[in-house]
């Protein structure tokens, strides 16, 4: 019912609902996959912003080695009141680590995760007062050159981002540096508190665009701009079935589909924040989508999930993504393997596998990758038709 519901409201929007149409389906969508259709209530979120407001301002003045401390200790605190989250995050790093939810490791990798949230939420909120001329000082030297170098290349950049350091941090960087860039959002959950994030980051010249507005998203990509999708938001079955740490899930179409349309080249990046506070910046092999024919849009979404499992596998601590990343049970992660849609990403990875370019599985990944530098592009885009 609440599908058909929100399937009649895009039909609604004219062209954004035909894009949707071919965006979304059984080839996934841009949706935020755990939205919250129920509004909510009102006088909860006026408190929420509020106490985000003071928040903000007490951390802006607090000195910075003492506002991360604190908020990774309130935190890791909510990991153990909330456990609707200890559940969904323990079950994402018992994948990552392979090994059962309540293993003990599991535990600690989680708490480790939930103090690195913690120290971005107060970056996040010290951020509104960072002089402008000082924004690009967060990052470390060569990444935001790395990104506009890659955007000069390129006809429009689909920046792929996972939940790892302080994309906000890096964005803001690329702005001050005069680079257009646009981020998808979810403004369906929390409507005033996206009002004021959005707001915040028009300052430092990053636009926010709602998940639903299509249109917009093929604008910036065609006016050869940049647009950041994260496309580690959660687990939806109806997006594209993909490997990610020797399990079968989805991952949203809507990178591969949008390359595919307007001939952008999508770049799965890291940010991942150093001890001093700065964030490293890298990224992996870009990635060009020939056409929107399903086997391909498997492919590059393959290859986009191979990139994100590297990105993870190299500083898990750092990965915040809290909600289920994987089917709740072995039947349906069995079933996505069944799909027809699955087949693009089986001959992906079947050509990795005998071409020897090394494809290597999740938990070999982690342990090979742990620590490490992600790789930095070179060169011509890879096609999803012939690895990337």
């Amino acid at each position: 019912m609440v599908r058909r519901a929100t399937d009649r409201l895009l039909a609604a929007r004219g062209e954004a609902a035909a894009a949707r149409a071919n965006v979304g389906g059984r080839v996934g969508g841009l949706e935020a996959p755990h939205r919250r259709l129920d509004p909510g209530s009102r006088i909860l979120e006026k408190t929420g912003v509020i106490a985000y407001r003071a928040m903000t301002w007490l951390l802006q003045h607090a000195p910075a080695r003492l506002a991360w401390f604190v908020g990774a200790r309130v935190a890791q605190a909510g990991y153990q009141v909330w456990p609707k989250k200890r559940e969904w995050l323990n079950a994402n790093f018992g994948h990552v680590l392979g090994l059962p939810p309540e293993d003990p490791a599991v535990r600690q990798l989680a708490l480790a995760a939930y103090r690195n949230y913690g120290r971005y939420l107060v970056d996040l909120m010290r951020l509104p007062g960072v002089p402008p001329e000082k924004i690009g000082l967060l990052v470390e030297p060569g990444g935001l050159e790395l990104l506009e170098r890659a955007r000069a290349e390129s006809r429009g950049l689909i920046l792929a981002a996972a939940h790892v350091g302080n994309n906000e941090a890096v964005a803001a960087g690329m702005a001050s540096l005069g680079l257009p860039i646009s981020v998808v959002a979810d403004d369906s959950a929390f409507p005033e508190m996206f009002e004021l994030l959005r707001k915040q980051r028009a300052a430092w010249g990053i636009k926010l665009i709602p998940w639903r507005k299509l249109r917009e998203m093929f604008g910036v990509l065609r006016r050869d701009e940049m647009l950041a999708l994260l496309v580690d938001w959660g687990y939806r079955s109806d997006g594209i079935p993909v490997r990610l740490f020797d399990s079968w899930t989805c991952l949203p179409a809507g990178p591969a589909v949008l390359a595919a349309k307007t001939g952008a080249t999508i770049l799965p990046i890291v940010v991942r924040r150093r001890p001093d506070g700065r964030m490293y910046v890298g990224a992996d092999a870009p990635i060009k989508v020939r056409s929107t024919d399903p086997i391909e849009i498997g492919r590059a979404t393959q290859a986009v999930a191979l990139a994100l499992q590297r990105i993870v596998a190299a500083a898990p601590d750092q990965w915040y993504s809290f909600k289920p990343m994987w089917p709740p049970t072995r039947e349906e992660a069995d079933a996505l393997a069944q799909r027809p849609e699955a087949e693009g990403a089986r001959q992906y990875l079947a050509e990795l596998d005998g071409s020897g370019a090394g494809h290597v599985g999740g938990r070999e990944a982690l342990a090979a990758n742990r620590g490490a530098e992600p790789p930095v592009s070179r060169g011509e885009p890879a096609s999803a038709s012939g690895g990337a």
